[in-house]
């Protein structure tokens, strides 16, 4: 249960595991359909976890049987039909908000951990976390064109940039579904297991990332999402200069400890393991 100063409980709500966060989508009767009070919860909560020193990773995942089923169409849009223009861009930008930026950027390792239905506006946020892990039986759809609208929120946009055009336009153009083992085939997820392996899938890949230097983590992900805009020379001086700001804000004692444990202890293979700081 969640104190008054923790900024979830009710559309979202968090349980920690082993340094891990489990942030859930919270609205189980709605099949976890994202609504205004829901970004807004989420963006807190986020943010609150990037400063949380008993979170070391994010997942993402839903109560029940959904994911996320999208955007919930009665609050955004039956419910905002004649609230005007402002109103819809206020909040189209907080959607924008927390899926976007926030949870593109987090400053922890992210993983959705899909655990059911993932329909329409809810790809966004899965491509928004670093790492996926879907449940073989998870179901996909983009299924907007079935009830003659487009889809919104950047969905083409993400799908796009994950799946490629054949795949994008198809599932765009035709609604039908898909499931996880397909999602990973196409990688809009890393991978698809049996649902009754899915959170130590999951945990597993989580404890792998807590091995890194979470400062130069941070830098490879962050360099990795914003260099497809830059051209080669841009790209290269961005590079150089995050490497080298990501060894000076960490210290550099886990790159100093792992160039010692390969070069003059012989007792490392970096391209086969992760360098343990606490074995001297």
């Amino acid at each position: 249960m969640s104190t008054p100063n923790e900024p979830w409980g009710n559309t979202v709500d968090v349980e920690f595991e082993d340094d891990i966060a489990f942030v859930f989508f919270n609205r189980p009767e709605k099949k976890n359909c994202m609504s205004p009070a829901l970004n807004r919860e989420m963006y807190a909560t986020l943010h609150t976890l990037e400063l949380d020193e008993r979170c070391k990773v994010v997942v993402l995942t839903g109560r029940g049987e959904a994911w996320s089923a999208g955007m919930d169409l009665k609050e955004y849009f039956r419910e905002t039909d004649n609230k005007g223009d402002a109103f819809k861009m206020h909040t189209r930008d907080e959607s924008q908000a927390w899926q976007q930026i926030k949870l593109r950027f987090h400053a922890k390792p992210t993983i959705a951990m899909v655990n059911g239905w993932v329909f329409g506006g809810a790809f966004t946020p899965l491509t928004s976390c670093d790492l996926a892990i879907s449940s073989d039986d998870a179901t996909y759809g983009v299924s907007e064109v079935n009830w003659g609208i487009i889809p919104g929120g950047n969905v083409t946009k993400v799908l796009a940039d994950t799946i490629g055009q054949r795949n994008a336009l198809y599932y765009i153009m035709t609604g039908e579904t898909f499931q996880g083992p397909k999602a990973a085939q196409m990688g809009l997820v890393n991978e698809s297991v049996p649902a009754d392996q899915l959170k130590a899938r999951v945990v597993e890949l989580a404890k792998e990332l807590m091995k890194k230097d979470p400062v130069v983590l941070r830098s490879a992900k962050e360099v990795f999402k914003r260099i497809g805009a830059m051209d080669w020379d841009t790209a290269n001086d961005y590079i150089y200069a995050k490497s080298d700001g990501a060894i000076l804000r960490s210290g550099g004692e886990f790159r100093n400890g792992a160039m010692k444990a390969f070069l003059d202890d012989k007792k490392l293979k970096p391209g086969l393991d992760t360098y343990d700081k606490e074995d001297k």
